[in-house]
């Protein structure tokens, strides 16, 4: 699986001839540059234009498979869990969908712009590992850096990927995550390529994607 980041909590992850896109960014976005690529499932945590932009994804010829809320769904070799949580995203109460994803080989869990420091109680039963997870860190209405670490031990996360900071968190913030995390040497990446041997003996580890 190979993982970028594209601003706000727009993380693309990508495997053989299939591309995931989590919360797209909107060309209507007033802090972050729109997504520019095609995908073959958009997945949307909130209703906000900074990660609602599924049309910015979708490419001629080719339909966009949309999943906006919770349920489960099944895509071609792709199995989404998504479970209702709540975000204060951009100072508005907002519904915020938290999606499992079982994908070559790997169990990603992307919390979106959750803003509650609580972990879905069916998170906990359902899920078993987590080799990836995408965790809010900016504050202002999700996660707050301290809030992010402390799920990510819960969790047991092998792989923690900072999501929902800069531009559109407060100041910081990912310099307070790393700490957190005992991660301060950690520096961005332009990608992440990752096998589920890649992970098996990892826990807690940092990876910052560069936009």
């Amino acid at each position: 699986m190979i993982l970028t980041f594209h601003g706000g909590g727009c993380i693309k992850a990508s495997a053989g001839d299939t591309t995931l896109v989590f919360s797209p960014v909107s060309k209507s976005s007033k802090k972050i540059k729109p997504a520019n690529f095609g995908a073959d499932v958009a997945l949307i945590s909130i209703k906000h234009p900074d990660a609602n932009g599924s049309e910015q994804v979708a490419r001629s010829g080719k339909e966009t498979f949309v999943v906006d809320g919770a349920g489960e769904y099944e895509i071609g070799p792709v199995t989404i869990e998504g479970v209702t949580t709540s975000s204060k995203y951009d100072g508005d109460e907002r519904i915020n969908t938290v999606y499992h994803v079982k994908f070559d080989g790997l169990s990603l869990l992307y919390l979106g712009a959750m803003g509650e420091a609580k972990i879905p109680k069916e998170i906990v039963e359902d899920v078993d590992v987590v080799d990836i997870l995408c965790v809010p860190i900016g504050g202002e209405g999700v996660l707050t850096p301290a809030e992010a670490q402390k799920i990510a031990v819960q969790l047991e996360a092998k792989i923690v990927i900072p999501i929902f900071y800069g531009e559109v968190g407060e100041k910081d913030a990912l310099k307070r995550f790393l700490k957190e995390a005992g991660a301060e040497d950690v520096k961005p990446v332009d990608k992440s390529t990752l096998k589920p041997r890649d992970v098996a003996d990892r826990v807690g580890d940092v990876i910052v994607l560069a936009e």
